[in-house]
């Protein structure tokens, strides 16, 4: 029997989960990017509500701090196997593409990772015990890892599950209660996951409150109360989101925008370097914080690739994301195709060669799929986040040079090298300003592994002993005996 939960939350049409409290902000109209039209509307939240909310995690923290850790991860456990039953009937999915135009088999992979996330912090708790050492004769000391405070949990459309998931998890597993934010494009496959959480945890131990950045998340990020913030968006809004953190030293985690750099060297087997490249490039419509976006060349192997990737791309089917021979789908933003389309023309302007897919639908939030020969370095395409279905190719001769194209952007998030020598494609990847490497994969993160972004890119980790270790603080307690 399929769950009713997708429906309750389509049927409530709310993006505000406060206890019993009944939100009072203004509607918001949800787009289907397919389509480019309206298909509900939701309510959002007031600075009413998200005070409200504010006070309920204030209260839930004394006693979620002190729950033992098994229950912590039993109950992360089973958000993970109700998440796991959801994702087998058709609605979850389904809305994930309906809101964001990712491909169906896209949002059903997204929940498995959602998922894996809850599983493997619930298996890190298990795991974590209070440390003890005898370093110093005749003193004891005791570590022991103690809730950082409420958690503010600030998160982006893309993937709207998993990084909640990604920041949820950690946050219940140290014991924090959480003020979550979704985003007003994704509403609510968002609060489809607060609503299979809070089916596990005390009443106040999740809040949920979509409205003004200025009426939600300012009086959440000035409240004592509030021990670590975790945010994932842009530099821009991240920069924000850090200058409101500052007066109060409040933790942050930011994974924010990227500039990957896909490096295909002298000895990479064109090929499979093209192959890799479909796949770091245009998974998610090309709308990934990790997506490559500079795909630097060697000379050496530049013809024979870029003829591969360019026969790839001009076989991709650009149409409707729920049917399964589509490749890419549509934008989420509703302007994002006129932004595409902008930095095309401005590379192009430049110097560069586009080569576009075929026919787009005739409604929606559609852009082809396009690979831009010798992209000028000084455009767009090269030195900032693209965040769309476009690939800008530059030939290289000196790896230093094409090294100092991706350091030039002032991003660290992720990088992708191609090689058939991995000990040197293991060099290569150790000069890269990131976060994360793909050595001939395009998919190269893990809930297992930390994960975070450097510079322009972000603080904090996410992912791993680290992503959990974001919501803590640690006691250290050295005690000698009396005699």
């Amino acid at each position: 029997m399929t769950d009713p939960i997708v429906n309750d939350v389509l049927a409530a049409a709310t993006a505000v989960r406060v206890a019993d409290r009944t939100a009072d902000g203004p509607r918001l109209a949800v787009l289907d990017p397919a389509t480019g039209q309206a298909y509900t509307e939701v309510t959002t939240g007031s600075g009413a509500d998200a005070s409200a909310a504010l006070d309920v995690a204030r209260r839930a923290l004394p006693a979620w701090a002190g729950t033992p850790p098994q229950a912590r991860s039993a109950a992360l456990r089973a958000i993970a196997a109700d998440v796991e039953t959801l994702a087998a009937e058709r609605e979850w999915p389904a809305l994930i593409t309906r809101e964001t135009g990712k491909r169906l088999a896209e949002s059903t992979a997204e929940l498995g990772l959602t998922v894996a996330y809850f599983r493997i912090m619930a298996d890190l708790l298990d795991r974590q015990e209070t440390e003890r050492l005898s370093v110093v004769p005749g003193i004891a000391h005791r570590v022991t890892a103690r809730p950082a405070g409420v958690a503010a949990v600030l998160t982006p459309w893309n993937f709207p599950v998993s990084i909640p998931a990604r920041k949820i998890a950690p946050a219940l597993a140290a014991g924090c209660p959480v003020l979550f934010k979704p985003s007003e494009l994704s509403p609510l496959s968002s609060v489809v996951l607060a609503s299979v959480v809070e089916r596990h945890v005390p009443a106040g131990v999740l809040s949920t409150v979509l409205g003004a950045p200025g009426d939600v998340v300012d009086p959440w990020l000035a409240d004592p109360a509030v021990g670590v913030v975790s945010f994932t968006g842009s530099t821009r809004v991240g920069r924000l989101v850090a200058a409101a953190a500052a007066p109060r030293f409040l933790r942050t985690v930011m994974e924010l925008g990227g500039c990957a750099p896909f490096l295909v060297l002298p000895d990479a087997d064109p090929q499979a370097a093209a192959q890799t490249l479909l796949v770091a490039k245009y998974r998610n419509n090309g709308q990934s914080c990790i997506a490559a976006n500079q795909v630097l060349v060697a000379r050496e192997v530049a013809a024979e690739f870029t003829e591969a990737f360019v026969a790839a791309t001009g076989k991709m089917v650009v149409g409707d994301p729920t049917d399964p021979a589509t490749d890419l789908g549509p934008l989420a933003p509703a302007g994002d195709p006129a932004r595409m389309a902008a930095l095309v023309d401005e590379a192009v302007a430049k110097g560069a060669r586009r080569i576009s897919g075929g026919a787009l639908p005739d409604r929606g939030h559609f852009a082809p799929a396009t690979v831009l020969l010798d992209a000028p370095v000084h455009a767009r395409v090269m030195t900032d986040e693209i965040f769309g279905p476009i690939a800008p190719v530059h030939v290289y001769d000196d790896l230093d040079d094409a090294l100092a194209l991706h350091r030039a952007t002032g991003y660290g998030l992720a990088g992708y090298v191609c090689g058939t020598d991995l000990d040197r494609a293991h060099a290569v990847a150790e000069r890269l300003r990131a976060g994360i490497v793909g050595i001939n994969t395009g998919t190269p993160n893990t809930p297992w592994i930390p994960f975070g972004g450097v510079a322009d890119s972000g603080l904090g980790y996410e992912g791993g002993r680290p992503g959990l270790e974001a919501f803590q603080t640690f006691l250290s307690v050295g005690a000698k005996a009396q005699v």
